[in-house]
């Protein structure tokens, strides 16, 4: 029989206890796992910063000058001394040099200048001196150590001075002589106008026809230099005479090169001597063996008067502006609208068109015009932002455009602002991996700008991590 004293006892469930710090540290943490995992697999952006650069594309030559040389000859013996310096300009019954039958000595009376005779010929006047200074003073300036060439070009440059003024003392001198009457001393002129050279080498007769790759290559070249106080006899050569501005550079192409030029009638030019750069006539002439370039010019001749072989630079690209990567660079596709129908409104100055709608009802719908072309008088609007037959109505007007014309653009994605966003580009020139683009165009990119290095994991509005 059963106690009925015995208790019943009921086992209740026990309430649940939240921890809302376990919850939150929860959610955190799976928000962590999903972030890691989209950074993961998502594919990455390189970001490319655009900057000023310039891209120069030359070719280095050594190139054989031919020009219009005269070599005059003596017409007596004796000692050659020169009334002008080399490279001078001379007219004609110009004195250009003086025949006498002793050593004048010229040279020995200048050594034995005195050094402490303030008013000895052969000092720099005020005027020499400032001049030099003053190349001092832009050379400073302007030095960099990547154009160490430079300080060859100015110790060429103070050499001359210092030299002229020796030449003008020594000349003084012999002129002295011719006007005291000496004895046995004949004085002979210019008969033309021209450059005077005192250096002969056997190529002044040389045309166009004559030049061989041998010459070009300097093969057996060689030359003399006529100086002061040399003993002559009848017939030598005592300078040589160019009479013309007009001269020509040859030099040998690749057949690669000379595909490039051959349409081209001109080249710029740059002479490594002093860095100058000009523009030249060009002709080209192939044979069997060679391809020989003719470059010729009207002009600066005195400068390299003194020089039968010139190093220089064909120079077929020189472009600055803003450098950017190739693999930046990719095209989309736009509708392209006449400008007519660009207005502003919606309450704002934003861009759009008035897009017309059921019944005849028109009504405005901003847009980006991403490029606008003033020779086809063409605007570019995004593709996406309108249904292919949308018809667009001209302002105050009751003239209307269907969209369907498209066009492509060259361009970039600018992710400055953490978003892709499309940038039209104008390409000006390319080097192997970099292109050089327009700067300050209104609808490109800026110095500093920050875009896409690889424009294919890009579209345009991604969000940019």
């Amino acid at each position: 029989m059963a106690d009925k004293n015995l208790t019943n006892i009921q086992i209740y469930q026990k309430k649940t206890k939240y921890n809302i710090g376990v919850i939150l540290f929860g959610i955190i943490f799976i928000y962590l796992v999903i972030t890691i995992l989209a950074y993961v697999t998502n594919k990455k952006v390189s970001v490319y910063e655009v900057r000023e650069g310039s891209i120069l594309k030359d070719n280095a030559y050594t190139g054989l000058v031919l020009r219009d040389e005269q070599i005059v000859k003596a017409d007596s013996d004796g000692y050659v001394n020169y009334f002008v310096t080399e490279g001078s300009k001379v007219g004609s019954k110009t004195n250009v040099y003086s025949i006498s039958q002793n050593k004048l000595g010229l040279d020995d009376q200048d050594a034995s200048t005195s050094a402490e005779d303030d008013s000895a010929s052969s000092d720099l006047t005020a005027e020499e001196q400032a001049s030099i200074i003053q190349k001092a003073h832009s050379f400073t300036e302007s030095f960099r150590s990547q154009q160490y060439n430079d300080v060859y070009n100015f110790k060429n440059t103070i050499t001359d001075v210092v030299q002229t003024n020796t030449a003008q003392s020594r000349q003084a001198r012999l002129q002295a002589l011719v006007d005291a009457g000496t004895s046995g001393l004949t004085v002979h002129t210019a008969d033309s106008d021209g450059v005077v050279v005192y250096t002969i080498d056997g190529y002044e007769s040389l045309t166009k026809d004559d030049v061989t790759t041998d010459i070009l290559e300097k093969k057996n070249y060689e030359s003399t230099t006529l100086s002061n106080d040399t003993l002559v006899n009848s017939g030598d050569p005592v300078y040589k005479l160019i009479m013309s501005d007009d001269w020509t550079v040859v030099i040998e192409l690749s057949d690669t090169m000379a595909q490039q030029l051959a349409e081209q009638s001109s080249v710029k030019v740059k002479f490594s001597k002093d860095n100058e750069t000009t523009w030249a006539a060009l002709q080209i002439y192939n044979t069997k063996d060679s391809n020989l370039a003719y470059l010729t010019f009207d002009h600066s001749m005195i400068r390299y008067a003194t020089e039968r072989y010139l190093d220089i630079e064909l120079i077929l690209e020189d472009e600055s502006g803003l450098k950017i990567p190739k693999t930046a660079v990719t095209e989309k596709e736009f509708y392209i609208v006449p400008q007519d129908y660009i207005t502003s409104g919606g309450g704002s100055n934003n861009t759009g068109v008035l897009v017309q709608g059921k019944k005849n009802s028109v009504e405005f719908q901003e847009a980006t015009v991403y490029y606008r072309d003033i020779e086809t008088d063409m605007a570019y609007l995004d593709m996406d932002s309108f249904k292919e037959g949308t018809v667009l109505q001209k302002t105050d007007s009751g003239d209307a455009y269907t969209l369907s014309k498209t066009a492509k653009l060259s361009g970039v994605y600018n992710i400055n602002k953490g978003y892709a966003v499309f940038r039209q580009i104008n390409i000006l020139c390319e080097g192997e991996e970099y292109y050089i683009i327009e700067d300050g165009n209104d609808y490109g990119l800026s110095n500093f700008d920050h875009i896409a290095l690889d424009s294919k994991n890009v579209h345009e509005n991604d969000i940019v991590f």
